[in-house]
């Protein structure tokens, strides 16, 4: 369904340079007018600026009438691009700069999910701010969620991983699907061996679970998080503490997963109980086990892919929501180790690990 009317008129561009191989045509884009233009077109023309800088085209507006003149094919992904943020205001959603980008993004990849599909989920509210998907990879990500009972999502740094299951937990536990929460990762960096460290036992353990508690103060009112830590309802704790362990009725969030062992990732997933759901998130290239170690959510993975409801949700660089350049830096790493390991007859090698001068002949 169109929100936005059109009529395509062939018609040469102004002096600008080539858009592509075929003749340019223009088109004319007649906005509802129930829609605010600055809703649309941002404060000062913000986001119309960033139409401009994605598309090659030339975009211009009077009144509610955008004329586009470009090459067919980009012609067509200006006009996608307006349906979708005319639909994404008329939700009630505004727009950012961000949002602009990431639904050119959807547009140019042709995912089966329309951005305003994507962009207007919501999971979350606290004190003002929504927490929702903002790829399409996590949207699918946040579907598994509500599909299937075991949930792995493997990815890098900054793809929402463990954030939007958290929100998903504190969602559940709002709406009474399940009791409580339990989020726990593996202490790996002190080796889950805490004794050698000052402090109480509470004390030792916060360093390593810290990132939970930042998030939950995101989503929850944070004077209510003492309480909820106290009856239980809410439990952050380290990985060695789920041993010997059922878990009804809670929703169960494994984080920084890529730090466990085959045997701790079977004792974790073992703990399943009736009612309750749990999310393995982690990252399988920051992998910090000792060395020989293998990494049990490498391993889950050709043990458990096609098993009944269990998913395994995987995340890239262009999933990743953090500052624009961390997107970059992630893609960049991979073309590296992907170059290294073909370097190496396909075998992995671990970044920064000097290899050996070839032999001379």
């Amino acid at each position: 369904m169109n929100d936005v009317s059109s009529v395509g008129n062939p018609k040469e561009g102004p002096n600008r340079p080539p858009m592509a191989q075929t003749s340019p045509t223009q088109t004319k884009i007649v906005v509802p007018s129930s829609i605010s233009m600055v809703s649309l077109l941002g404060p000062r023309d913000e986001f119309l600026r960033v139409a401009e800088k994605e598309f090659d085209a030339q975009i211009h507006v009077r009144g509610n009438e955008i004329t586009v003149t470009a090459a067919p094919e980009e012609r067509i992904l200006v006009e996608q691009l307006f349906d979708e943020l005319v639909a994404i205001v008329r939700s009630g959603h505004g727009l950012t700069s961000d949002a602009v980008e990431r639904s050119v993004a959807m547009l140019r990849t042709r995912d089966a999910e329309r951005p305003t599909d994507v962009l207007t989920l919501n999971i979350l509210s606290n004190r003002g701010r929504t927490i929702r998907p903002k790829t399409v990879g996590q949207k699918r990500y946040v579907d598994a969620i509500d599909q299937h009972t075991v949930i792995f999502s493997i990815g890098p740094a900054g793809t929402g991983k463990t954030y939007l299951a958290m929100a998903k937990a504190v969602q559940a536990l709002q709406a009474k699907q399940v009791n409580r929460i339990i989020l726990t990762r593996p202490a790996v960096e002190a080796g889950e061996r805490l004794g050698f460290l000052p402090g109480t036992l509470s004390e030792k353990i916060d360093p390593y679970l810290r990132p939970l508690y930042d998030a939950l103060h995101d989503m929850i009112d944070p004077d209510s998080i003492p309480r909820l830590l106290t009856a239980g309802t809410i439990e952050v704790a380290p990985l060695a503490y789920m041993r010997g362990r059922t878990l009804n009725d809670a929703f169960i969030i494994l984080d920084e997963a890529q730090n466990t062992s085959p045997e701790q990732m079977k004792m974790f997933l073992t703990r399943l109980g009736f009612g309750s759901k749990m999310v393995v998130t982690g990252d399988v290239t920051q992998i910090d086990l000792p060395g020989g170690t293998s990494s049990g959510l490498k391993v889950v993975h050709d043990i458990l892919d096609g098993l009944d409801d269990v998913h395994f949700s995987t995340l890239g660089s262009q999933d990743v929501v953090r500052h624009k350049l961390v997107g970059r830096i992630v893609a960049a790493y991979d073309a590296y180790e992907a170059k290294r390991s073909a370097d190496n007859g396909g075998r992995p090698v671990e970044v920064g690990r000097r290899q050996p001068a070839p032999r001379r002949p």
